[in-house]
């Protein structure tokens, strides 16, 4: 998903309020008549999504209409709707957003119960959102275009002059900017200006949209390497087959500021005037069911965070994973990154 633009968004927000159409995910059943109908704002990729809203309209007779954006639309669209705002839920692929509504006071505690099914660790240290899943900052690469030993080990060597021509980036992605904050606490903020001058240029000509495009050219040769979440690779090769696949994954050295597990997460809006039913939606987001959905039975291929319930992918276990032990807290709203994306023109 695209940036965050926070403190941009009334005009932008409000274009989209007018424009986004409100679509049904599953069927109501006959019984179903009486109970809540609830208004979901969806950031996350919409294959996840629908699986997990039909999923739960089944088991609970509730219906569920999304609206799906980029998480950063939403969250703004959450902004200046306040307390008017149809939406019951809204549901992200990263935490920013929604530390950024928990910051203005928008979310509702969250049960505890709820709370309570995946590692306090991936929700909010506040209890106003909870953690569903996550992913994994990793390089994605060509080895006919650059091989194993020749990758970085660190993402501060992305900057290194080597790299040009070859490094691919979607700066633009909500993904990029856990790594930026990442490397801005390990590194300071003078330092991160000139590692984000340093592999702009690097880029230059490889600057993408999205994670999706990195992926897509990487493996087709187009470009070298890049940085993406890990499903992003899992999600091509089920689309176009392994015997298609030229690109390999590999990852930053342990705990390097590059190594980083971004967490999508879900919450309660307080304007909500159906409670209850929206923290139904929560707990069933953490369920056993819908955490097998994640893991398994859908294209999400993000890892699950329930415990006792494993990525079906032959993927690296999310156990086995090394990355630099930042908190969710610690990558905040995500406005710093962004502030500092801006100064160096990448965005």
């Amino acid at each position: 998903m695209r940036v965050s633009r926070w403190g941009g968004a009334p005009l932008v927000a409000m274009a989209v309020l007018a424009s986004l159409g409100l679509s049904a995910c599953g069927e109501l059943s006959g019984s179903a008549s009486t109970q809540s109908h609830l208004i979901l704002y969806s950031g996350q990729h919409p294959q996840t999504t629908d699986k997990l809203v039909s999923a739960f309209e089944k088991q609970t007779g509730i219906t569920v209409s999304v609206r799906s954006d980029d998480e950063d639309v939403l969250a703004d669209q959450i902004v200046t709707e306040g307390k008017r705002s149809p939406a019951d839920l809204f549901y992200t692929e990263n935490s920013p957003p929604l530390e950024h509504l928990q910051d203005k006071g928008l979310l509702s505690a969250v049960r505890r119960s709820t709370l309570a099914a995946v590692p306090a660790r991936y929700s909010s240290p506040q209890g106003d959102w909870a953690g569903v899943s996550a992913r994994v900052s990793v390089l994605v690469y060509n080895p006919k275009l650059i091989s194993p030993g020749q990758l970085p080990t660190s993402v501060t060597q992305l900057a290194d002059p080597k790299y040009q021509g070859k490094l691919a980036l979607a700066p633009g992605e909500t993904d990029f900017q856990p790594i930026v904050t990442s490397m801005l606490r390990a590194h300071g903020q003078a330092a991160t200006v000139r590692w984000l001058t340093a592999i702009k240029a690097n880029a230059a000509g490889h600057i993408y949209p999205d994670n999706e495009t990195i992926a897509s050219d990487v493996n087709k040769g187009t470009a070298a390497f890049g940085i993406i979440n890990q499903y992003y690779w899992y999600r091509m090769r089920a689309e176009i087959g392994a015997a298609s696949m030229h690109a390999k994954l590999a990852y930053f050295a342990p705990r390097d500021p590059g190594y980083v597990v971004d967490v999508s997460g879900a919450a309660v809006l307080k304007s909500s005037s159906h409670q209850a039913a929206a923290q139904k939606f929560l707990a069933f987001l953490v369920s056993r069911q819908a955490q097998e959905i994640i893991g398994g039975h859908s294209l999400s291929y993000e890892y699950p965070l329930a415990a006792g319930v494993t990525q079906a992918a032959q993927e690296t276990p999310f156990s086995q994973l090394q990355p630099n032990p930042i908190t969710v807290a610690e990558l905040g709203d995500g406005s710093t990154a962004i502030a500092l994306l801006r100064q160096a023109g990448l965005l």
